[in-house]
């Protein structure tokens, strides 16, 4: 491995509320040479998830420092051992494992069987966009719900305009026969579903949501893709049709699945952090990575980055943090280099 110079990383210090000092610019080595199958990765561009929120903040009272991020995009530069997938000058992108150091740094480590070849028609910051997102809503569509080609109804998408709200419209409406009924609250988010694809919007904020959601499935969705769960049991027994599948993604722990049994209502977990945390089929997550790359690049799919930050400091990763913070934001927030 040639050498390489000091490594610019962005250090979470302190946990709670976000302040000046909760990200931090550092000067650091890079990693050492990779070894088995890692890779080692020269970062353009990363976005800022709901789960860098939620790890900085859940940090209260430690003064470990600890580079975030779960979402990247750059070129290999360097290569372990026992690595087949990926050489030095591909250009790949990843969501990594939250038990090592993450994308908030110029160069990573990351096992090459959890990473995609970057679609060769999009940007670095396009890209970094997606891989936590895609890898999540296609799980969850594809292995949790079983979804085909020929799966047919309706699916209810709860928090649609987010980030992995924004793929699973996609992927539903280009790899399935199911309509989209899509929540969304405000006039962009509502612009912004309808342009994905989804059939039909409902307002989450307004009275009488299961009506709503009623008038277009009458007899019940099929399917609901839930990123917000909190205080939703009551809705999904109302518009969810007996014998349906809801998959959800959030960490919402005191919901009364008791009361779907009733309606023989089955609930699954997401998280896309499973394969690398078990070491379970990782190179399935390489796998699932280049189908959608494949996608993207034959216009089947497309980025869901919104806002785009640079460069790529503390500075406007604390700024990510803070639109992700408000709950409200469409799409993705991705921190780059360049433009």
């Amino acid at each position: 491995m040639t050498t390489t110079p000091a490594a610019t990383a962005i250090v979470s210090r302190i946990g709670g509320a976000l302040t000046v000092d909760s990200l931090v610019d550092v000067n650091c080595p890079p990693p050492a040479s990779p070894t088995g199958h890692d890779i080692l990765v020269d970062v353009e561009a990363i976005s800022v998830n709901p789960v860098d929120v939620k790890v900085r903040a859940s940090a209260h009272g430690s003064s470990a420092d600890r580079i975030l991020g779960w979402d990247a995009a750059g070129t290999v530069v360097a290569v372990g051992p026992e690595t087949t997938l990926f050489a030095p000058g591909d250009e790949v992108y990843y969501a990594g494992s939250i038990e090592r150091p993450g994308s908030y740094s110029r160069f990573q480590a990351v096992d090459e069987r959890i990473v995609g070849r970057k679609p060769r028609t999009l940007t670095f910051a396009e890209a970094a966009a997606l891989p936590l997102t895609a890898i999540t809503a296609w799980e969850a569509l594809f292995h949790k719900l079983k979804l085909t080609e020929d799966s047919a109804g309706t699916i209810l998408v709860l928090g649609a305009s987010g980030g992995v709200g924004s793929i699973v419209i996609q992927l539903v409406k280009t790899l399935t026969r199911l309509r989209v009924i899509a929540t969304a609250s405000h006039d962009r988010s509502r612009t912004w579903v309808r342009d994905l694809g989804a059939d039909v919007v409902v307002d989450h904020t307004a009275p009488h949501l299961d009506r709503q959601i009623l008038a277009h499935a009458p007899g019940g969705v099929d399917y609901v893709f839930s990123a917000h769960s909190r205080d939703q049991i009551p809705l999904l027994i109302t518009v969810v049709r007996p014998f349906g599948e809801i998959v959800a993604i959030d960490d919402e722990r005191n919901l009364n699945f008791y009361a779907l049994k009733d309606r023989s209502i089955s609930w699954h977990w997401e998280s896309m952090f499973t394969r690398s945390s078990h070491h379970w089929d990782l190179e399935g997550q390489h796998r699932l990575l280049n189908q959608i790359a494949d996608l993207i690049d034959a216009g089947a799919l497309r980025t869901t980055l919104t806002t785009l930050l640079t460069p790529l400091d503390a500075e406007r990763v604390r700024a990510a943090h803070r639109l992700v913070e408000t709950g409200r934001t469409v799409g993705k927030i991705v921190v780059a280099r360049s433009h």
